[in-house]
């Protein structure tokens, strides 16, 4: 059975595992060192505080996750989160990341997040496509933006309300602020998406 969950400190060395193939050999993230696995559990239980992290998993291997980052860090912002996907290289183009993406966004919906963004190097055409169609437009093009692998690339950033955005927004909650409750109904909601 596949299903998405909320991730744990002690899934890092999996995520990890998974990431590393990405800072190696690609320009889809700008790391350039793959980090220490304590650096990448820190990240994880960082994240947690604030945002959800989601693991994708079919009979305990893990195959996938996504997580939430602040978009930027004065005040005025905090109603606007930053995604993040990376899947088993495998599975990518299954039909898997939507769903988990999906719920991910369903959980910033319910702490107040207004606008997600996604950060893509470009051009990356599958990433591209991928946002398109979960109903992602382009925000900005940031050109040579980064050095990596021998070239610059360009920075696409892509956006999708997730809310109302005319009228005062609720505060912010933190993810560990949100009832269990919500959170259960979400995740059963994207199980039922997978299977």
């Amino acid at each position: 059975m596949t299903r998405i969950r909320l991730a744990l400190p002690e899934d890092a060395g999996a995520m990890l595992a998974l990431y590393a193939p990405y800072v190696r050999e690609t320009a889809v993230t700008f790391e350039y060192q793959v980090p220490a696995p304590e650096e990448f559990r820190c990240r994880v239980e960082t994240t947690l505080a604030r945002y959800p992290w989601l693991v994708l998993e079919r009979e305990g291997k893990l195959l996938g996750y996504a997580y939430a980052s602040q978009y930027q860090s004065r005040a005025a912002y905090q109603w606007g989160a930053e995604g993040s996907i990376y899947l088993e290289q495998g599975v990518r183009g299954s039909g898997l990341g939507t769903p988990l993406y999906r719920c991910l966004m369903e959980l910033l919906r319910c702490q107040g997040v207004r606008t997600f963004y996604g950060c893509i190097t470009h051009p990356n055409p599958a990433s591209e496509a991928f946002h398109q169609k979960l109903g992602f437009t382009q925000a900005g093009l940031f050109p040579k933006a980064g050095y990596k692998l021998g070239q610059w690339w360009d920075i696409l950033w892509m956006e999708l309300p997730l809310g109302e955005r005319s009228a005062p927004p609720e505060p912010f909650r933190p993810f560990p602020s949100l009832e269990r409750e919500t959170v259960k109904k979400v995740l059963e909601q994207a199980k039922k998406a997978l299977n």
